[in-house]
């Protein structure tokens, strides 16, 4: 099974949206099925098979989410973000700011699905190939 190691080399080589297919390609060739990120903080929840589960670390101070979601600012932000002219944190804060709790990642299905306070989906992301 995959190690916080492996996951963390893996994203050592992000340096912005635009090389976030690749990472996804990464874990998926370790053994990752899923992921959940949570934006307050951006811990990570990663999962394999088998219930097998790692839990990340926090990745910064906490920041506040949104309790009114906004399509409009999420898919500013993702858009902004897949042509690499934010980095991770500025991308957190804007998905944060657009009332975004987590999103889930799944490396089998290819799709990142952001997720509000209550759990509803906001946007259904297909990962475009590396």
């Amino acid at each position: 099974m995959f190690t916080i190691d492996q996951i963390n080399q893996a994203s050592s080589k992000i340096k912005s949206g635009a090389d976030f297919p690749q990472f996804v390609q990464d874990l998926k060739e370790i053994g990752v099925t899923h992921y959940e990120n949570f934006v307050s903080d951006g811990h990570t929840k990663y999962f394999g098979l088998n219930d097998y589960v790692v839990n990340g670390k926090s990745k910064y101070s906490e920041i506040p989410v949104n309790d009114d979601s906004s399509l409009e600012k999420l898919k500013h932000a993702i858009y902004i973000h897949q042509q690499g002219q934010t980095d991770y944190p500025t991308f957190c804060k804007q998905a944060s700011e657009a009332g975004v709790e987590k999103w889930i990642t799944h490396t089998i299905k290819m799709t990142v699905t952001y997720l509000d306070k209550e759990g509803k989906e906001l946007i259904i992301e297909p990962i475009p190939k590396p």
